[in-house]
Formats: C-alpha cells, sequence, structure tokens
C-alpha cells in the first residue's frame, strides 16, 4: 500500500449522534461530509447537518443502513472518495471494506483482511492464543453441531457462555447455567446471530464469575506504529451490553495497565493493524486478565478516553487513512483526570429494559457536559435500530467530581414522551458498590431491586405536582407562549394512572394557585410561581424548584428530580374493570418489533411459560412465553411481520395438555 491517500469528501455509512460525531471532526480537517438514510430516518438531524445526504431505501426487511452495495452507490452519486463506517456492524464487515477497495473508496478503517483475522471471535482466540495472549478456555472449532457443541460444553464445565462469532454488542450471547438450558440458549443464542450478522457460527467459553469487562484503546498506522491510549471500565451492563463506561478504571494500577497495554500493542502489531481498535478483556478478581475479543473500530464509549487523553480519535481516523503517521508515540501520550459515559437509552428498566419507541416530546439536554446524540424535541424513536438516544460524558480532576457531576446532569436531562432509562442511570451511579468503584460485570444484577426502586417521598411529590398541573393546564393549552394560572375555590378529587398505576389526589385550594395536595398518604403545600408552555417554578413545603412538562390531551409527561414521570387522568371516566391478561390466554406483544420466529403451530399443545415467538426490536431479540397451558388456537402474525405493541400475537385455548 502506497504511503498517502488522499481523499475530500467522506461518506458516512450510520445514522444519528455516530454521523453527527464523523461529521463534527471531518468539518474541523476540512472535509466534505455526505450522510446515508433510511426513510425512517428522512427527517433526522445527521440528515439535515451532513453537506448532501442520500437515501438508501426502507428501513426494513432490507436494514438499509447494512446494505452495502447500496452505500457504494450512494458514495458514487454523490462524489464522495471515502467512507466512514462509523462504529456499527459494517465497521467489522470484511466485505464491505473489500467493496470500498474495490470500488476505488478509502476506507476509513482497518484492512479487510485485519478485520477478518479479528472480527471472528473463534479465529481472533486461535491467533491471541498462538501470540501467547491469555485467552479464556473454551471451544472455537468447526464443528457447529449441536451434539458437538453440548458434548464441548460439558467439557468446559457450567456456567459457561454462548458467544457469536461475528459482531458484537451482546447479541448472539447467552450465560447458561446449567445443561438442562443449553438446548434453548443455544438455539436463542444462533438465532438472534443469524439475524444480526448472517452468521449463525458461535464460540463456547467457561464463564468467569464477576469479572470486570477492561478495554484497551489502540491506534496504530501503515508505518508501523502502535499505541495504546489506556483502558476503558466497561463492567456496568445490562443483556450483555455497555451502560455505563469510564476512564481509567478503578480496578487497575499503573503496573497493570503498562502490561495490558503492551498486550495489546503486540497484538495489533502481529497482524500489521491499522486504524482505531480496541481489545476487550476480563479481569478476575485475582488481578489476572484474559482476551475475550477485538473491536476493529472505534467504540460507542471513546468519548471517555478523549476526555482523559485530550486527543479527537476521529481526527487520529482520518489523520491515519490518508496515510499520516500516528500523531503522538507511546511516551507522548498522558493521562489526565477521570472521565464516565452513561448511555442514555430509550428503554423500560421496570419491565427488564425493553426497547421503547415513539415521538420525543420534550428535549434538554444538560448545559456544561459532553452529550453525543441526534434528538430535537419531535424526533421520532424508530423500533428498527439501536435503542442508545444520547451518551452523556463528565471529566473530573477525580472519580467522585466525575460522579458528582454526571449525577446532577441526569437529574436536569429532560427526555418526555418515549420512557428511558434516565433515572435507573442515577441509581447505578448513586449505589454505593459503584460509588467506591467496586461495579463488576454482576452489578445490575446483584443490586437489580435497590437500582428499581423510588424514594417513596420523591414519587409522592412527583404525583402531587402532576396532579396540580394536570388541574392548572386543564383546557388552557390554546395559550401557547403564554404565563397563565388559574384561581381554584372548589376540593378537587383526581384519578391518575402514574407510569401504569392508579392513583388518587385530593386537591384543596387555600389560596390563588396554593393547593394542599394529598397524595400516598402524604399532604404536600404546593404554590404555583411561574407556570409556561412546557417549564414551571413552585414552591413545596418551602422549597422553591423547577420541573419541565409536557402536556397532550389526557396525558401529562413530567420531569422532576431526575424522574420522568408519565400520568394520564382519567377522572371522568369510570373505572375500568380489571381484565385477567395473564389467564385469557392471548400472547401480546411487548413492544414495536418484528417477528423473527413462530416456534408452534395451531394445534399444538403448550405449557404455560413455553417459548412460542420471537420478536426482534432496536436489535435485540426477546423471546415470548405463553401465558397459559392449553393448545395453540390460532397464530395472527408470520416472520418477516411487523407489528405494534400490545397487539395479539398468538390465542391459547385452555384444555388438557
Amino acid at each position: 500500500m502506497s504511503s498517502s491517500t488522499p481523499f475530500h469528501k467522506i461518506l458516512i455509512a450510520n445514522r444519528g449522534e455516530i454521523a453527527l460525531r464523523i461529521i463534527r471532526s471531518a468539518r474541523a480537517l476540512g472535509y466534505r461530509t455526505v450522510a446515508v438514510f433510511s426513510s425512517a430516518d428522512a427527517g433526522a438531524r445527521h440528515v439535515r447537518e451532513a453537506d448532501q445526504a442520500v437515501a438508501i431505501g426502507e428501513p426494513l426487511p432490507a436494514q438499509s443502513y447494512l446494505r452495502i452495495e447500496a452505500i457504494i452507490d450512494a458514495a458514487r452519486r454523490s462524489g464522495a472518495d471515502a467512507i466512514h463506517p462509523g462504529y456499527g456492524f459494517l465497521a467489522e464487515n470484511d466485505a464491505f471494506a473489500q467493496a470500498c477497495q474495490d470500488a476505488g473508496l478509502v476506507f476509513i478503517g482497518p484492512s479487510a483482511g485485519a478485520i477478518r483475522a479479528m472480527g471472528n471471535k473463534a479465529g481472533a482466540k486461535r491467533l491471541m492464543m498462538q501470540a501467547g495472549v491469555p485467552c479464556i478456555p473454551g471451544y472455537q472449532g468447526e464443528d457447529q453441531s449441536e451434539q458437538a457443541l453440548t458434548t464441548e460444553a460439558a467439557r468446559i464445565g457450567y456456567p459457561i457462555m454462548i458467544k457469536a462469532t461475528a459482531g458484537g454488542g451482546g447479541r448472539g450471547m447467552r450465560l447458561v447455567a446449567d445443561a438442562g438450558q443449553f438446548a434453548d440458549a443455544l438455539r436463542s443464542a444462533r438465532s438472534e446471530a443469524q439475524s444480526a450478522f448472517g452468521d449463525p457460527e458461535v464460540i463456547l467459553e467457561r464463564a468467569i464469575v464477576q469479572p470486570r469487562h477492561i478495554e484497551i484503546q489502540v491506534f496504530a498506522d501503515r508505518h508501523g506504529n502502535a499505541v495504546h491510549l489506556g483502558e476503558r471500565d466497561c463492567s456496568v451492563q445490562r443483556r450483555h451490553q455497555k451502560l455505563i463506561e469510564e476512564a481509567p478504571s478503578p480496578a487497575v494500577s499503573p503496573e497493570l495497565r503498562a502490561r495490558m497495554g503492551a498486550c495489546a500493542v503486540a497484538a495489533v502489531k502481529a497482524i500489521a493493524y491499522e486504524g482505531a481498535g480496541t481489545l476487550e478483556f476480563l479481569l478476575d478478581a485475582q488481578g489476572e486478565f484474559y482476551f475475550m475479543e477485538m473491536n476493529t473500530r472505534l467504540q460507542v464509549e471513546h468519548p471517555v478516553t478523549e476526555a482523559i487523553t485530550g486527543l479527537d480519535l476521529v481526527d487520529w481516523q482520518l489523520r491515519v487513512a490518508a496515510g499520516e503517521p500516528l500523531p503522538l508515540p507511546q511516551e507522548a501520550i498522558r493521562f489526565e483526570g477521570h472521565a464516565i459515559e452513561v448511555r442514555l437509552c430509550a428503554e423500560d428498566a421496570d419491565r427488564q429494559f425493553m426497547p421503547q419507541s415513539g415521538t420525543m416530546l420534550a428535549w434538554h439536554m444538560p448545559a456544561g457536559l459532553r452529550v453525543e446524540h441526534a434528538m430535537l424535541a419531535g424526533s421520532e424513536v424508530p423500533p428498527y435500530y439501536d435503542s442508545m438516544i444520547a451518551k452523556v460524558i463528565t471529566h473530573g480532576r477525580t472519580r467522585e467530581t466525575a460522579r458528582r457531576m454526571l449525577m446532577s446532569g441526569l437529574q436536569d436531562a429532560v427526555a418526555l414522551g418515549v420512557i428511558t432509562n434516565q433515572r435507573f442511570l442515577g441509581a447505578c451511579l448513586g449505589h454505593p458498590v459503584f460509588a467506591a468503584g467496586g461495579a463488576t460485570t454482576a452489578f445490575i444484577a446483584d443490586h437489580l431491586e435497590a437500582l428499581l426502586s423510588v424514594d417513596p417521598g420523591l414519587r409522592a411529590r412527583a404525583i402531587a405536582l402532576s396532579a396540580v398541573l394536570m388541574h392548572e393546564t386543564a383546557g388552557h393549552r390554546e395559550h401557547h407562549g403564554q404565563a397563565r394560572l388559574l384561581a381554584h375555590t372548589l376540593a378537587v378529587l383526581q384519578r391518575l394512572h402514574v407510569n401504569g398505576e392508579i392513583c388518587a389526589v385530593r386537591l384543596g385550594p387555600f389560596g390563588p394557585h396554593r393547593y394542599a395536595v394529598e397524595c400516598a398518604g402524604q399532604t404536600f403545600d404546593f404554590k404555583l410561581i411561574e407556570l409556561q408552555d412546557d417549564h414551571l417554578r413552585f414552591d413545596c413545603d418551602g422549597v422553591s424548584e423547577g420541573a419541565y412538562y409536557h402536556r397532550d390531551g389526557h396525558q401529562l409527561w413530567l420531569s422532576y428530580q431526575g424522574l420522568p414521570v408519565r400520568v394520564q387522568d382519567s377522572s371522568h371516566q369510570a373505572p375500568a374493570r380489571r381484565a385477567d391478561t395473564a389467564s385469557d390466554g392471548k400472547l401480546r406483544a411487548s413492544m414495536n418489533g418484528r417477528v423473527v420466529e413462530v416456534l408452534v403451530a395451531v394445534g399444538d399443545a403448550v405449557l404455560a411459560q413455553q417459548p412460542l415467538l420471537t420478536l426482534e426490536a432496536m436489535k435485540m431479540q426477546h423471546v415470548h412465553a405463553a401465558p397459559m397451558s392449553g393448545r395453540v388456537a390460532a397464530i395472527h402474525v408470520r416472520a418477516g411481520e411487523q407489528v405494534g405493541a400490545a397487539r395479539v400475537l398468538i390465542e391459547i385455548a385452555a384444555g388438557e395438555v
């Protein structure tokens, strides 16, 4: 390869905050940019902020952002001479890197050969073992029969991990506790891997109990230079996907950092790697580390590395792709302070982190912090893509400063209209184990009940405030932009649905815009100070503060002290008869999504909690199980069909099984 590969216009083969992040650094270096978009993203921010944009099709079933031929054609039509794959699946697709090269385009990433060598978990493990890098004991053989895998699992010993050999992000990964769970877990992992990566192959690994997930950021150029940029601790995860990342790791000493960094640099030099990459390790309680995989791309969590090094890693990617040597040698790289990143996701933590979609009605991110996002008030959160909608990053002189700043920033963030994990993230940051730097990959599972709990006093105040807002804004939404307050003289009884729960509230007015609010066994003294279309100031029991809200008919969304609340006023509706949905035999979709596989046929006998159907939403598969025992009476969907939340999918008739 020649030492120089100049380019002038970059097509970004990704969407959302990823595309916006790359546009920012590309423009700083004088490059023109081209966005691509599916029909679901026609009005998205990354489309409007790029210099040019090209439509590449419908979001499903072809998964437009993964269609190599459409993206290459978009580069040709727009005159782009380079492609940045972002940090999604195409960034680790050797066929895409090869297609770019064959089309005469500069691929801003490693070579197709390097991606092929390290992008497959089985092959990468074999290479690392040959190079003497410590690897987790397991099986990465070619025999993928169920019998062979079952035998190997028994040899390795339970618990074990099943992992898709292609891709990453937790897709196609399952933790198996014992032999009785293996067959179902294998089927599920293979199905998800096939859907996400087009490859059902898996490897098996011994499960290391409560490890730290540590990754080393590396960079290499075509001139033989390679460096590491320190480690990131990515241990706080749900469904094997990261939620919180920090740099440096509280568990890594300078000596261990040097050892792991040297190992990572030796690995990339061994395969003549070029560009950004990340080697991922598990660190056990005894301080021993084991290679898991290499991501041949820039990671979602790269901002924490940028924060402690002061470097722009996308800038480095562009320079290396153009043939320049690395900007700094290893000895010139410095680490300053501590950085923490949280992933704000459209998901419901109270419902097993179920992905959510819909319209973001109100959106305000905290000032003074780095926030990577592509949202606006009114933006759609579609069901086709990853659930992450923003990253919030803080950098402080100490870990405690960074943690405190991030907790405060999350309280100031406003994301209303779609359920997010905002409050859950704040709970994680505030938990004593995380605060002490002791979180492992078991952190969320070990402390889930505490992390999901809400302070009763905070919840009661939020409900009381919602009741006041419901009453004050009723029938007066036509006065946009005006501060309008209503006087009240009579007590008001309200029946509210708050995040799905029914709450009775009594408002007793005792002066202009003042209320004694009885809620959840408590009484609060509220006084409205100012009421605007999307925010208010109020006094509650002598404490003045503010909150954001959005009123939409009988529904109100409130953001109060980092607690998002969704309220529906049913005061004037007859109480609904309680349906015993657990035994009516109807299996309903838990979210908007695509039917991946129907596992039963009409007439089949099924047992309660038996898997019946697999639904995919935001790149994750969710098995829907039988609500009762009986026989399948009707199937209302087929594989490949897109369905809405609460739609009846399958009906079970009670009877002898």
